[in-house]
């Protein structure tokens, strides 16, 4: 994410002038950042010397247990609600101030809402729901007076079942908003143009694929340009999505296909 970023930036591609940034999962880490105002190119130089890393151990068990819930029905809503009903059932065993000290060292700094607006991607673990965290509050599934901060956000949308436990606000618990959607492009609708990075390009279980969402929004008359990981940035990320060791490789790759989409993306992202 950060090499594609940083990648079409260089090639001329500006990204600061985006109505809107949604940030899903790791996309609300670095969405974050950006709409604090740190350039893609210092994400990347970060990325390439491991400064960003931190460790997070998944079991066998855990990989397990997720699969068995997520993968447990063929409908989506009682695929979601069978992953909710795990975290909040699981005691992990990482606890939450664990996490959110975690989310506060990833985030370098970019601990307060920006004045640019920027929305972040949760799941309910309850309901299933999609909600979207803003500066105003919680928006999309429930009450607009609601004031969360943006640790606490980002956290919620980072909150991967059965490895972090739900994070809890204003009165829901909250797991990871890739749960069901790698990039939640639906709460881009109404926009004209949207340039969405999906590393991971679709959510365990029966849910749409970030592809499947950028088709609905071009339906609509949106213009989409969705960058997905090509075959070589694929081999540098693997299939451990934990692995450190890994980054510096993924970037690379990123940046290496973003220049090279650079002109197409330009044509749907410029004015």
């Amino acid at each position: 994410m950060t090499g594609v970023l940083a990648g079409l930036a260089d090639a001329g591609i500006d990204l600061d002038h985006a109505d809107v940034t949604i940030g899903t999962s790791a996309g609300a880490i670095f969405g974050a950042r950006l709409a604090c105002g740190q350039p893609p190119s210092e994400l990347y130089e970060r990325q390439l010397s491991g400064a960003d890393g931190i460790t997070l151990d998944v079991t066998a068990l855990q990989t397990l247990r997720f699969l068995w819930a997520a993968l447990g029905s063929r409908n989506p809503e009682r695929s979601i609600r069978r992953l909710g009903h795990t975290a909040l059932t699981t005691r992990t065993a990482a606890p939450a101030t664990e996490m959110l000290d975690a989310i506060r060292q990833l985030l370098r700094g970019a601990t307060e809402w920006p004045q640019r607006a920027l929305r972040i991607a949760a799941v309910d673990a309850r309901t299933g729901e999609v909600g979207a965290f803003d500066a105003d509050g919680r928006v999309e599934v429930a009450e607009k007076d609601a004031k969360v901060g943006l640790v606490e956000a980002v956290a919620a949308s980072c909150a991967v079942p059965l490895v972090w436990p739900p994070v809890e606000l204003a009165g829901r618990h909250w797991i990871d908003g890739g749960s069901r959607s790698p990039a939640n492009l639906r709460l881009a609708r109404g926009y004209g143009r949207v340039l969405a990075v999906a590393p991971i390009p679709a959510a365990v279980g029966p849910h749409p694929s970030a592809a499947h969402e950028a088709a609905v929004l071009t339906a609509d008359g949106t213009a989409v340009s969705l960058l997905t990981p090509d075959r070589t940035a694929r081999r540098a990320m693997g299939r451990n999505m934990t692995a450190n060791s890994r980054v510096p490789r993924a970037a690379r790759a990123g940046y290496a296909q973003a220049t090279a989409l650079a002109e197409s993306v330009a044509e749907v992202w410029q004015t």
